[in-house]
């Protein structure tokens, strides 16, 4: 066990969670009991007339408390505002993208969508692929780029969108709305903690989270972090 508990009944219950403790996977992972889906009871997803969790989750992308991404071993999860900054200078090395590009660690494919969502500020998931061509035909392996951006925090999801019949009733699981953690936060913060060595983030982190969870060990925290 992590040590960890919580009950999650409502989307004030999870931003407020995340404001706590500053990271909040959606899906279980290494460290057990420590997600949403652990947390949250089990009646409330995908109940009828009842708006749950996978509901919840672009209210709270658009509370400005938090942000939202595939940021735990390429699955979903939340970063709090507080420790954005941290988070961002360890993911990303202290790289921005552009110096992370010129020095030859990033793709084409990942320029092309990263610039893109740069320059519109955010973008439905299909307007993104219709603009970078990921069409039938066209470019191949948008699902790993998307998610490689996100796991170094140069994307994020802002909302997510729900499609309307002829009738005006919603349907579907709703389509992501990409954007950059600067587009919600401004650049100046984001990039805040670059002044720290990369490593003096991860170590902020390691031991945030060891006070949290206390029957967690360093292993399984660096292996939900890294």
């Amino acid at each position: 066990m992590s040590g960890f508990t919580a009950q999650i009944r409502s989307a004030a219950d999870v931003i407020r969670l995340v404001d706590d403790i500053g990271f909040l996977p959606f899906f279980r992972n290494h460290i057990p009991g420590f997600s949403i889906e652990e947390c949250c009871p089990g009646e409330l997803w995908f109940a009828e007339g009842i708006d749950g969790p996978w509901e919840w989750k672009g209210p709270i992308a658009r509370s400005d408390q938090c942000i939202y991404g595939k940021f735990f071993g390429n699955k979903a999860g939340f970063i709090s505002r507080k420790w954005l900054p941290d988070f961002a200078n360890f993911r990303r090395d202290g790289y921005d993208f552009d110096a992370r590009y010129d020095d030859g660690l990033a793709s084409r494919k990942d320029k092309g969508v990263f610039d893109t969502v740069s320059e519109h500020g955010a973008l439905l998931s299909k307007e993104l692929k219709n603009i970078c061509n990921y069409r039938k035909g066209g470019n191949k392996g948008f699902d790993t780029v998307i998610t490689r951006l996100q796991m170094q925090t140069y994307i994020c999801i802002a909302d997510f969108v729900y499609m309307k019949d002829k009738f005006g009733q919603t349907y579907g699981w709703g389509v992501a709305k990409y954007s950059t953690p600067e587009a919600q936060y401004g650049y100046d913060y984001v990039t805040s903690a670059y002044q720290r060595e990369p490593d003096e983030s991860k170590e902020k982190i390691i031991s945030h989270l060891n006070r949290l969870l206390p029957d967690a060990g360093n292993e399984q925290i660096l292996k939900l972090i890294k």
